[in-house]
This record gives C-alpha cells, sequence and structure tokens, in this order.
C-alpha cells in the first residue's frame, strides 16, 4: 500500500533552466543506473521474501519508496529545466520540434511527446525496461545486486553534479549523493548480518561442487604464465572455506562438435556436385 504527500522529498529549484541539461537528467530517471531501476528492484525483491524475513522486507520497502521520492524529484528538475527555458529562441524556431531541439540540445521527444516534461526513458529517449531489474530471489545475491546499483547511481549523479553549474541542480544532485551513500552502507551492513553470504547461493552443498576449480584463478593467456602472487591466487578465499590457487592453462577436453539436428529443422546446407563427389570418394 502507497499513500503520498503533496510535497517533495526535497527541495528541488533551477535558476538557470537549461533543456540539455533536462536530456541529460533522463538518465537518472530511467537509464540503467536510474532511480526507476532501483525502485522496482527493491520492491520485486521485498516481494520475494517469506514472512521470517520481514526486517529485510521492510529494508527493501522503506527504501524502494524512498526511491519514488527520487523519481518525482528528478521529473520535476526535468519538467523545470525544460519549461521557458528557451528565451532566445525566435517565434520562428518555436514553431517547429525540430528547430527548437537543434537549437536546445533537448531530447525532441521531450517536447513532441511529453509537451516539455520528463518521460520515463534515459538520456538517448530510450524506454526503460525491466530488464534492469535484479531480483533473484535470493536475498544475498540482492543484495549484492543493490550494492552494485548504488555504486553505479552515485557514479551518474556526480557526474551530473559536475557537469552542472546550476547552484539548485547541484543542490538536489548533493542530496541524491548523499543518500546513495548511505545505501550503498545499508546493503552492505544487511549482508554482515547474514551467516553465509558467500557463495551465492549458500544452501547449495558446496562439496558436490568441483573441489579441483572452486578457489583457483584459471589463467586464459595461450602461453603460460607464472603465479602473479596477487591476493585471488592465493591466501584464504573471504568466504573462510577455501585457499586461492593459480592455474597456467585452463583444463581443456572434448571437441565442439554439434549433434545432427532434426531434418524438421532444415538446416542442411545445399552441397554443390564437387562436394558431394568429395565427400563420396572419402567415403
Amino acid at each position: 500500500m502507497f499513500f503520498q504527500e503533496p510535497e517533495l522529498q526535497y527541495e528541488v529549484t533551477v535558476e538557470e533552466p537549461d533543456p540539455h541539461f533536462a536530456k541529460l537528467l533522463q538518465q537518472a530517471i530511467g537509464g540503467q543506473e536510474g532511480e526507476m531501476r532501483v525502485a522496482m528492484q527493491y520492491m520485486f525483491q521485498a516481494w520475494a521474501l517469506p514472512e521470517e524475513y520481514e526486517a529485510y522486507r521492510n529494508l527493501l520497502m522503506e527504501t524502494a519508496a524512498e526511491e519514488l521520492g527520487h523519481i518525482e524529484m528528478l521529473a520535476t528538475a526535468v519538467t523545470k529545466n525544460l519549461r521557458g527555458s528557451p528565451t532566445e529562441m525566435s517565434d520562428e524556431a518555436q514553431e517547429t520540434a525540430a528547430a527548437a531541439a537543434s537549437m536546445t540540445g533537448q531530447n525532441p521527444r521531450q517536447f513532441l511527446s511529453a509537451g516539455q516534461s520528463a518521460m520515463p526513458v534515459d538520456s538517448n529517449g530510450v524506454p526503460f525496461t525491466g530488464g534492469y531489474i535484479a531480483a533473484s530471489g535470493n536475498l544475498a545475491g540482492d543484495l549484492y545486486a543493490n550494492v552494485m546499483a548504488e555504486a553505479t547511481g552515485r557514479t551518474l549523479a556526480t557526474r551530473l553534479w559536475e557537469y552542472t553549474d546550476d547552484p539548485g541542480m547541484k543542490d538536489m544532485l548533493s542530496y541524491l549523493i548523499a543518500r546513495d551513500t548511505m545505501h550503498q552502507n545499508q546493503w552492505l551492513e544487511a549482508l554482515e548480518t547474514l551467516e553465509d553470504p558467500v557463495p551465492v547461493p549458500a544452501s547449495f552443498p558446496q562439496e558436490e561442487e568441483n573441489q579441483e576449480v572452486n578457489y583457483t584463478f584459471i589463467s586464459t593467456r595461450r602461453e603460460p604464465q607464472s603465479d602473479p602472487g596477487y591476493p585471488w591466487t592465493e591466501g584464504e578465499s573471504p568466504d573462510g572455506k577455501g585457499q586461492f590457487s593459480y592455474a597456467a592453462e585452463q583444463p581443456g577436453d572434448g571437441e565442439v562438435v554439434a549433434p545432427e539436428p532434426d531434418p524438421m529443422t532444415n538446416n542442411e546446407p545445399n552441397r554443390t556436385d564437387e562436394t558431394s563427389e568429395t565427400d563420396a570418394s572419402e567415403e
């Protein structure tokens, strides 16, 4: 259940509207690093958790609802950057979307499809897709995915902060960057409360996995290389269940030969008479 209040989670002001920056802000709404992604990701993760995980479900849903507020903030910022901004444009230029887009650098669809408003798309105008969402049903795996999502989201927000000179936009982005800091830390802390966060899933019996390679770093170089002595090629593994080792080459075995396809697939190519004769002579 959701409730809404007619106010923003954090004030959004734009001192100098910039349609081009509005286009860039779309990435923080509907892009792969955006707020739509984490809001939906945290919700679907929460909805998959059974009753005994109530504390984690609440953590996920509280954060998901907060992210919805971030979408609202960013949509407001996009609209404020678009509307009333092209003061230098002539009346003739405003008559055509193509001219407006070329002069302001905005996404044409923000004018054509949304009337100078935000859209559920990225900075290139590509619609948001649920393919960005990681919700595996495994709490540990999802928490690791959430750390990554917040890390890429914070990286995007810092790039937007660096790009703009507008004090209002910097203030809003400073708030979002700070929340990304908190969210990264809360997911990491939640992982610490799990008894066996790695390897994921912890419920699978490790004795069933290949014991010869489960903690071995395998080099894929053509010529065998000596052990570089990195932390991931020697010493104890982070899960405390194995010792890292180094293999100079891949195991290698078997041939890449596909079985014959079903005749109904019509996969058999037409062969020339010369090829047929060659095959016959070989037989």
